[in-house]
């Protein structure tokens, strides 16, 4: 499946445009909220392992609806070496499939359920994992690419 092509504001101050990224691989990883406890776990698991992405010709960017000012602020905190995307207006958490219910502590809400896309060179999405639970999650994704890129 082609992944969607979007545009949406990045913390390298210009806009990000994912049919541009055409000839890498690329993470998308939707979280909820800069600077919360899993959210900075899968970040800072997928910054860890940054170069390692790099080496298989991949790029990751981290997607939440956070404003770039809080994006800024997390990433500096964090030393954070990708790009993360602001999508204020949930337009791209929408065209994902990635903004619904969800409960917590017997609360319904809308937001975002943490998700990621693995996309090949040629912009077709070929992994997609919901309902992330962190740990380890970002080590998993590297050896799904690294498995494909072997191939």
């Amino acid at each position: 499946m082609k992944a969607s092509n979007f545009t949406l504001p990045s913390t390298n101050k210009k806009n990000f445009t994912l049919k541009e990224t055409l000839g890498n691989y690329v993470v998308l990883y939707f979280y909820p909220k800069d600077d919360t406890p899993g959210c900075t776990i899968e970040t800072n698991d997928f910054n860890k392992l940054y170069s390692k992405f790099k080496k298989l010709d991949c790029e990751v960017y981290g997607i939440s609806k956070d404003s770039i000012k809080s994006h800024n602020k997390f990433k500096e905190k964090y030393k954070i070496k990708f790009d993360l995307l602001s999508d204020e207006e949930i337009k791209v958490l929408k065209k994902y499939k990635v903004w619904g219910k969800k409960k917590f502590m017997g609360r319904e809400f809308m937001g975002v359920i943490r998700s990621t896309f693995l996309i090949d060179k040629k912009g077709k999405t070929i992994k997609v994992w919901n309902n992330v639970k962190v740990k380890d999650h970002a080590k998993e994704v590297l050896e799904t690419l690294q498995s494909i890129v072997k191939k």
